[in-house]
């Protein structure tokens, strides 16, 4: 029995202590507009009270301050006694708007929930659950933007209230711990300009169709392609301009990221390469879909060639984890030699291959 004890008491502790940190957190509160007018109108009332000894303004005063403290106490059970949960997307990408789906639920058995608004960031924007019902959930989406590629935390699920009358906002900050995977930003497929590799592997042939190297330039027609449009010849010239490829037989892309950079000191330098990171993601994004098979090589990590959805995620969560390493002195070199080359350094030309 001594032993039992002995097990059960850290267990309770480690119980208590993991409540203890998810428990919600109080926010503080913030005066509105309505409640502002309010605090001052009884401050006229109270000064009105004591000069003039009516007993009529004391009476009004009092039923004013009691007001204020009945809505205060029922701000803060407005927002106690709820589940919160947050879910993302599968594919998450920086700077592109995500929405989060959020479902909070009531554990209370008798009393709604009221005007409770919801958001991921306080600066950000929030979202309205006008009413919810004993032992209801309600579910929404919010829109968030992540700047920055790399793990992210939600640490939490801001939840405020202004029932009953609006005088003021409480907030309740509900911990969440989960961490939420951005990948690279995306750019214009067609914003990536590259030379061709060379003639290894080259099956080029004369006639136009779906493969990397240039055939022609002409106007655009009704039915083309909008992929196919050169965006900057439209810009230049006013009018849009088609690119039409040669049509090629190999359906394979090594992308060449050489992450060798060493420290890198300046923001110029960390933009440059957050660039190139973007690049090598679009480019990959864009041949899987065209159903090319594609590798990433790196300085520290290859992923073979391969096609699909999961070779897609795991090319993405690769670059979105992806941080200049030490200097390297070997060349980085495909692993198909007939296939097409894209090659990504800080130090020289961006690209090296066709996409």
């Amino acid at each position: 029995m001594s032993g039992a004890s002995r097990i059960s008491g850290p267990s309770r502790i480690s119980a208590w202590l993991r409540r203890w940190r998810e428990r919600p957190v109080p926010e503080g509160i913030r005066i509105t507009k309505v409640g502002l007018w309010y605090v001052l109108f009884t401050v006229i009332v109270g000064v009105a009270a004591t000069n003039t000894g009516n007993n009529a303004l004391y009476l009004v005063l009092s039923g004013m301050l009691a007001l204020l403290v009945v809505s205060g106490q029922m701000s803060r059970r407005n927002l106690r006694r709820l589940i919160v949960e947050v879910a993302s997307p599968a594919e998450v990408h920086a700077r592109r708007p995500t929405r989060l789906d959020f479902a909070l639920a009531s554990r209370s058995r008798f009393a709604a929930r009221w005007l409770l608004l919801v958001a991921i960031d306080p600066a950000g924007p929030w979202r309205l659950v006008p009413r919810l019902g004993p032992g209801e959930r309600a579910a929404g989406t919010i829109e968030q933007i992540f700047p920055r590629r790399g793990r992210h935390r939600l640490a939490a699920l801001h939840v405020a209230s202004l029932f009953p009358l609006g005088l003021f906002r409480k907030g309740l900050r509900y911990p969440l711990g989960r961490e939420v995977l951005v990948y690279p930003e995306l750019f214009a497929a067609g914003e990536i300009e590259t030379a061709r590799a060379g003639t290894a592997g080259d099956l080029s042939s004369s006639r136009s169709g779906w493969g990397h190297d240039l055939h022609t330039l002409r106007g655009f027609r009704a039915g083309d392609d909008p992929r196919g449009i050169h965006w900057k010849k439209s810009a230049q010239t006013g009018v849009l301009v088609y690119q039409e490829r040669e049509a090629e037989e190999t359906l394979r892309l090594s992308i060449l990221f050489d992450d060798g950079t060493g420290r890198i000191a300046d923001a110029a330098g960390e933009q440059h390469f957050e660039r190139l990171v973007s690049e090598a993601a679009t480019a990959a994004v864009d041949h899987l879909a065209r159903g090319f098979e594609v590798e990433l090589v790196s300085r520290r990590r290859r992923i073979p060639f391969a096609a699909g959805a999961r070779q897609r995620r795991e090319i993405l969560e690769l670059l979105a984890l992806l941080e200049p390493g030490p200097r390297g002195s070997t060349a980085l070199v495909p692993g198909d030699s007939g296939a097409r080359v894209l090659s990504l350094s800080l130090g020289g030309g961006e690209a090296a291959g066709a996409a």
